[in-house]
This record gives C-alpha cells, structure tokens and sequence, in this order.
C-alpha cells in the first residue's frame, strides 16, 4: 500500500478521535492531555502526508500510470494463467482460491459486482494444459473427453464486432443526413442553402441477460485435472457462441432475447427484396449493385453472404451455361469477398412448393462494422449447492448480459424469396 494512503488513514482515525473527545462537555483531564496529543499526532502526519505525495508523484511519472494498478498486459498475462477448475472447487467445496485464479478473481470483484465466482470471458479459449496437479493416482488411464458439437462462431465470419463494456450503456451517433452541394447560379447569385447536420444515437443496452446451466457429476469432478477443466471451458464458450450466433440473427426482441437483424430489419433501417422466383448469382447480384450504388461497397469483393447449407446444396446443382460445368454457386463464390454456410443463424427453408430461404448481404462501409454486439463484464459463475446436494453432484450457472445494434442500415441487405427449385420444375 502507498505510504501516503497509509497516513491519509491514521489522519482518518484521528479526526474520528477528535470528534468524539470534541463532543464532550465537561471532558477529563486526561481526555485534555489526550486531545492536546491527538493534535500534535495530527499536525505531524499532515507533513509526512505531503512529503509522501512529492515522492510518490515522481514514482508515478516515471511509472506513468499508478502504481496499484495493472497494465492490460500484466491483467493478460494472469488471466492466461487462470484455472476455471479453481472456481468449479471453490464452488463446491469451498476449496480456497490460489495463485493467478485468485488475483483475477479479486481484479473482476474490485470493478463490478458479482454473486459468484467472476470468470473473465478470455479465461474460456481453449488452452493446453495448465491445470495438471503432478503425483494424482490415477488407476485407469482417462482419455480426453469427447466434447458436443457447435457450429462456428458466424457472426465474426460475417464482420460484427464485439465490444466489450463495463457498466452503463455505449452509443454512436451516426449520421442521417448530408451537406447540401449547389452552383451558384449567376454573378450575385447564392450557393445551395444550408442542409441540417443531423445525427440518430445507436445504443447498446445492459437488457438481455443469457444463462448457460450445467450440471456436473461427482464423477467428473473426481477425475483427474486436465480433461474436465478443458471440457468445461469448451462446452461454455461453445454454448455462448451458438446461442449468441442465434440471437444476433434471428432473436425475437421478446422473452428477454435482443432483437436480432433478420427478425424485424426495417427496425434496423435495412433493405428487404423479395426475389420470387429461383435462387441465382443474379438475384443476389441485385443486392450488391445496391451497395454500390449507396457508396456501401466498392465491389462484390466487400460483401459478404450468410447462407443456408440448401441454398449451397441447390445452387451447386444448377448450371449457369449449359455444358460448361459452371454452376451457379461457384459464380457466387467467385465474386463475392466470402460465403459463410449456417444452419443456426438462419431460419430453416419455409413455405412452398418449392420451399424458399433467405440470405444477409453484409459489407464493412470505411471500416465500421456492419453489426455491433456488446458483451458486459465477465462471465458470472454461480453455485447451485442444492438441487443436486443428494448425489454429491454440482450445478453451475454461467451469466452474461449482451446487447446488439446496427450503425448503418445501408450496411445489411436481405433478399427472401429464394425458391429452392428450377423454374418450370
């Protein structure tokens, strides 16, 4: 501790002596003796106090920050050493916290409140084997465990981008309309008059609050290290980005979810074309020459498609000239910057015959990312010591608040009406 918060403290304790000693009205005269002491204690640390801060001003300068607090760095470097088996024990058996698993958790506490054991989000990428305890009998060899399979993370193929916040909401002012350009038309004639600079505020909301619940058996728990810390890790980070991939996309705005691009896009300010008729490279050409045409993209190269794995399926099957053996998905992929295939984030082929399906057309306009999403905090981790308190089993609730806007509308475009079928067919 800094030896200038040290004395601001005894100077604390003293006036809080002071005070009560003050407050009597026919005091002893030891109680005098003692106030007479107190002043001169008081009198003597006020001029260590401002030696200390001379001091201390130079360390800081030289250190450039305070000296209490950690660099992004330093906070990296331990939360590459952080153990989610740590917080798993500690919640079930109240095993103590050690090592870099502490400072962390004692770092996240100090910033924000927390019901649980807080688990910093970068503490969830896979990692190698930290976490192994040397000496631990192991009679049967446990291989690795086999984890459950999670689509990839689609919307950072797509170009969001996530921001991480602390408290409190973030917002962007974007603008919403134009300087007004015009030639003066004669000698003393005037310019084009003057246009409002005007701005919509695009804000992130602390709102939407998703849980991952796990239930982990004593039998997991009492195998050996490595395995279940990795599964663990695994299996929320894995749960987290499905169900956010979800909602980005296709969440509801209801029932606690945040409302995602594809649900309601005129919320957003982004354009809908209805196709109506069979899914080719030049329905999906139209939407791209939109972008151009709004200044959106430079070219098919800056968009970016999110598809269904049919329309791939489809597509990949149609010939865009007869006997060339050039079919319509490869001229998609041809021309545009990139295709990403997903079977969560979008909704599955509806209506029909013939079924159709829907794609998102994104492009990244001077650098802004077409989709924002916000994630608070770190990752609350809760005990449940109850439910399964008779097996002597362990249930962990995993919280984290996220929220998700769209800057620029002209950034997004959807085309529905895709029909999975030749036409004629």
């Amino acid at each position: 501790m800094l030896e200038s918060v040290k004395l601001m403290r005894r100077q604390s304790e003293i006036r809080q002596s002071l005070a009560a000693l003050a407050g009597k009205d026919t005091p002893t005269e030891d109680e005098i003796r003692q106030m007479g002491d107190l002043d001169r204690e008081y009198q003597t640390v006020e001029t260590r106090y401002r030696a200390a801060l001379i001091a201390e001003d130079g360390e800081r300068r030289e250190a450039g920050r305070d000296l209490e607090t950690r660099s992004d760095r330093q906070f990296a470097d331990l939360v590459a050493g952080f153990e989610l088996r740590q917080a798993v024990l500690h919640l079930d058996e109240g095993k103590a916290l050690s090592g870099k698993t502490a400072e962390v958790v004692q770092e996240l506490r100090n910033a924000g409140g927390y019901r649980g054991i807080p688990v910093p989000l970068m503490a969830l990428e896979q990692r190698a084997g930290e976490t192994i305890a040397s000496g631990t009998p192991d009679p049967i060899q446990t291989r690795p465990i086999i984890d459950r399979l999670f689509p990839a993370s689609v919307a950072a193929q797509m170009g969001a981008q996530l921001i991480q916040i602390g408290t409190g909401a973030v917002e962007w002012p974007v603008t919403t309309s134009a300087v007004t350009a015009g030639w003066a038309n004669g000698e003393l004639a005037n310019v084009a008059g003057p246009t409002t600079y005007a701005t919509t505020d695009k804000a992130l909301k602390p709102e939407q609050t998703l849980g991952i619940h796990m239930r982990i058996s004593r039998k997991a728990l009492l195998q050996s290290g490595d395995a279940l810390e990795q599964a663990i890790r695994r299996d929320m980070s894995g749960t987290m980005a499905a169900e956010l991939d979800k909602a980005i996309f296709l969440g509801t705005g209801a029932t606690g979810q945040p409302l995602g691009v594809m649900t309601t896009p005129a919320t957003y300010g982004i354009t809908t074309t209805d196709a109506g008729g069979q899914a080719t490279w030049a329905a999906l050409r139209a939407a791209v020459v939109r972008f151009m045409t709004a200044n959106a993209a430079a070219g098919p190269g800056a968009v970016k498609a999110l598809v269904r794995p049919e329309l791939w399926d489809f597509l990949d099957g149609v010939e865009a000239f007869a006997g060339t053996g050039i079919t319509e998905w490869s001229r998609i992929a041809a021309q545009l910057g990139g295709v990403v295939q997903s079977a969560n984030a979008l909704a599955a082929p509806a209506g029909g015959p013939p079924l159709e399906t829907s794609v998102l057309l994104t492009t990244a306009a001077g650098g802004v990312a077409p989709i924002f999403v916000g994630l608070w905090g770190a990752v609350d981790l809760i005990r449940d010591p109850y439910s399964d308190a008779q097996s002597g089993g362990l249930r962990l609730t995993a919280l984290t608040t996220a929220d998700l806007t769209v800057a620029r509308g002209s950034q997004l475009q959807i085309v529905t009406g895709l029909e999975l079928a030749e036409s004629g067919s």
